[in-house]
């Protein structure tokens, strides 16, 4: 393959499964050297599965910048559970006060572009992250690129970020042919789901309409009912399914039991949003921060 685009290291923090190897590989920019920080063994298996040559180097509280050589891209998306409206809501005080290993990590490293992914939060959480990467987040929803309903925001020097174009697709478009039996609904859980939650069966909570975007995957989705059922067809979604509606490859995940590829789909990137993120690389220098202009 004739590469436009050459990065000799590339860093990624709470790299999981590796969605962001699997962005640049669909961009066709050649990786050097890719390092890993991740302590998930079931995600470091499918990521050493599709990308045998990556470099696990461990936690992220073990990670040095002295350690390493010059990084050219660093990414990372830091736990989102303290910050999410679906989580405890302790913001910087949770699990999510992991983000504060991903500027030290910056910081030791100066890399040339930076990118870090996380859910929409309070305000003064956003303001908090914002101040310290010196840059503004870019709010964008997985449903242009996908069938999946998944706004996230996006922090990066990387510049003139567009939105992407929609390309119009809906549950119904991903769906397979032809599903195991394990998935279908018992009796039992769609009573369950037509029993009221304030007022409303639990189906308008969790819709997944075949016509429309599904509900946003989340790591949840390995407990079963309520999450990812499809009230049209009396079923759950598929492991393949939830790739396909992270644009993974089909298949990408198996390897690791059903749960497990539930949790790392669900913690994982939307491929085809960070591809198009990174794609700026190619014809644009980064920007200088002002966090960066301090290192200067």
């Amino acid at each position: 393959m004739k590469y436009d685009l050459e990065l000799n290291n590339v860093l990624s923090l709470f790299d999981g499964m590796s969605c962001g190897q699997l962005a640049l590989d669909t961009l066709g920019i050649k990786v050097n050297n890719y390092f890993a920080s991740e302590i998930d063994p079931y995600a470091i298996k499918i990521a050493k599965k599709n990308y045998p040559n990556t470099k696990h180097i461990g936690s992220v509280v073990d990670v040095k910048g002295t350690d390493l050589p010059k990084i050219d891209l660093l990414i990372g998306g830091s736990p989102c559970q303290s910050f999410s409206n679906a989580g405890d809501r302790t913001g910087m005080d949770g699990k999510s006060k992991l983000f504060w290993e991903f500027v030290r990590v910056l910081k030791e490293t100066n890399p040339t572009y930076f990118l870090l992914e996380n859910v929409r939060m309070k305000k003064e959480w956003e303001n908090i992250i914002t101040e310290q990467l010196g840059v503004k987040p870019i709010l964008i929803n997985s449903r242009s690129l996908s069938a999946q309903n998944r706004p996230r925001l996006y922090w990066t020097n990387i510049p003139e970020i567009t939105q992407p174009l929609d390309r119009g697709l809906v549950l119904a478009d991903i769906l397979e042919d032809q599903v195991d039996e394990k998935f279908n609904l018992s009796t039992k859980a769609c009573d369950y789901m037509s029993r009221l939650r304030n007022g409303k069966p639990r189906w308008e909570y969790h819709t997944n309409p075949l016509n429309g975007k599904s509900a946003c995957l989340t790591a949840n989705m390995y407990k079963g009912v309520p999450y990812g059922v499809i009230k049209e067809k009396l079923r759950r979604l598929t492991p393949v399914e939830c790739e396909r509606l992270q644009t993974v490859p089909d298949n990408y995940t198996a390897g690791v039991s059903d749960t497990q590829r539930f949790k790392m789909l669900g913690n994982g990137w939307t491929i085809d949003i960070i591809a198009h993120l990174l794609n700026n690389m190619r014809h644009h220098t980064p920007l200088a921060t002002t966090k960066q202009l301090e290192l200067i």
